[in-house]
């Protein structure tokens, strides 16, 4: 599987930025997608996964009720909505595909995109 993340970019504190992750390469449905964050100097954190059908999803709790992970399988690609941005949010972010669970399991990730949340 190939990914190929989109979408990030400077925003100011408060603002909103949609991510998005188109795959290739094998059946999309089959696979959880997840999107992780690195920030500078931090461990890669998971921020948002979901499920082959889209019927399941998880949010870590620093991005619940800010942030939406959704599919469109016909198009064979996740987005991550992300509203009420922070400075904490500035991160590469990475979506990965797996056929694990939620937060472990990811065999594919995509080359990540940058994410700047200025005050």
């Amino acid at each position: 599987v190939q990914l190929q993340a989109s979408g990030g970019g400077l925003v100011q504190a408060g603002g909103s930025l949609r991510l998005s992750c188109t795959a290739s390469g094998r059946t999309f449905s089959n696979y959880f997608m997840g999107w992780f964050r690195q920030a500078p100097g931090k461990e890669r954190e998971v921020v948002a996964a979901i499920s082959g059908s889209g019927s399941s999803v998880f949010y870590s709790d620093f991005v619940k009720g800010r942030f939406t992970i959704f599919r469109f399988n016909a198009r064979n690609t996740v987005y991550l909505q992300m509203n009420s941005l922070t400075p904490e949010d500035t991160a590469v972010y990475y979506c990965a595909a797996g056929t694990g669970s939620f937060t472990r399991g990811y065999d594919y990730w995509g080359q990540g995109t940058l994410v700047t949340v200025s005050s």
